[in-house]
């Protein structure tokens, strides 16, 4: 099987190809990065070592992708994955736009050309940012949970957000690039006849992962914690009671896997990948555990809400289980432990990840 790979050189793209060649060593991968993104130098070696053939390609640019010869499935892994994008001065709307959406429509049209399947990484991030603020929330055990005694939106439990939760927006430029890049994909795979996957990830984490917090909270929090970087609590009570749930990439690798082998199915085409409530931590409960690990450092505080915030967002992952069988296999101490040695063992990850 052949296999084209977008974004190969940023943490979740260089993880998911190692984990696809381990499980099959086989596969013919070739890669695609324009190494924008600092830290993602690092893993061209790895992977060369490995027979991935790396193309050096912007994907906003259609002739980049001009001498790709025909594959059996392109996996859409590249994107600048921040709510932030677009509005925080570093990036402009239209780069964000041009990354996120446009580049997925020419991975497409080469999935046309070769009548490719076709698997778009996608993100929690598609679901309303202004519902997801106005689920009703508690305070238990220095973490938001959503209040039980409370009538719950469509699409919320105490599992977690499952698909049917609203994804109107406002959602973020970032959250409507990756919504609109689905509902594309799946128009391009109904009326080209091709196979779409549309797997939607939570906060995605482990080491290696590059130190930004609008990119990889878990691993920015612990590399800052460590190095004594100052830290603060934003929004909400300031108390740092945000929670997210977090998965492993490599966990990935099984749902992956089914998905290449099915082609088109019956089944569901969107689904979750989260590390559901077992998985899942406040920023409070972040600091508590790298006070544990690296000893204490002060957290400050600022109330002042941020755009795009939300209190609580963890998957429920349930139709992956369903579907595919799938559920993740790290726990939430392992992939904090994962990250934590990476830490200590990288003295200057986030100068060389985050371009500080």
């Amino acid at each position: 099987m052949k296999i084209l790979l977008s974004g190969i050189c940023g943490f979740v793209g260089s993880s998911v190809a190692h984990g696809l060649l381990d499980h099959d060593s086989t596969l013919e991968l070739i890669g695609l990065d324009n190494l924008s993104r600092a830290g993602s130098h690092l893993n061209i070696e790895p992977l060369r070592q490995r027979g991935v053939k790396l193309i050096h390609a912007d994907l906003r640019s259609p002739s980049d992708l001009e001498s790709i010869a025909a594959v059996d499935w392109i996996i859409d892994a590249a994107a600048n994955p921040s709510v932030l994008a677009g509005i925080d001065g570093t990036t402009s709307s239209r780069q964000l736009i041009e990354h996120n959406l446009y580049g997925t429509v020419n991975l497409l049209e080469l999935a046309k050309r070769h009548h490719a399947g076709f698997i778009l990484l996608s993100t929690s991030r598609v679901y309303s940012a202004r519902s997801l603020a106005d689920i009703p929330v508690v305070v238990k055990d220095d973490r938001f949970e959503p209040d039980h005694r409370s009538v719950l939106p469509r699409g919320v439990s105490l599992r977690g957000i499952t698909e049917n939760f609203p994804t109107t927006p406002p959602l973020s430029l970032y959250g409507s690039s990756k919504l609109a890049s689905e509902c594309v994909a799946l128009e391009y795979g109904e009326t080209f006849e091709f196979p779409v996957r549309i797997d939607r990830c939570g906060v995605l984490a482990g080491a290696g992962q590059f130190g930004r917090a609008d990119q990889g909270i878990f691993s920015f929090w612990i590399n800052a914690y460590l190095r004594r970087v100052p830290l603060q609590y934003i929004g909400f009570d300031g108390a740092g009671h945000q929670t997210r749930d977090c998965l492993h990439p490599r966990d990935l690798l099984p749902a992956l896997q089914k998905q290449l082998s099915a082609g088109e199915t019956e089944k569901p085409r969107i689904m979750n990948f989260g590390g559901g409530t077992e998985n899942s931590m406040s920023l409070a409960q972040l600091s508590k555990w790298c006070a544990e690990r690296f000893g204490r450092h002060q957290v400050t505080s600022d109330p002042e809400p941020r755009l795009f915030d939300v209190p609580w967002l963890v998957m429920d992952s349930g139709l992956a289980e369903e579907t595919w069988g799938w559920r993740p296999t790290r726990s939430m101490e392992a992939i904090l432990e994962e990250i934590a040695g990476h830490a200590e063992a990288h003295p200057h990850w986030l100068e060389l990840s985050a371009a500080l």
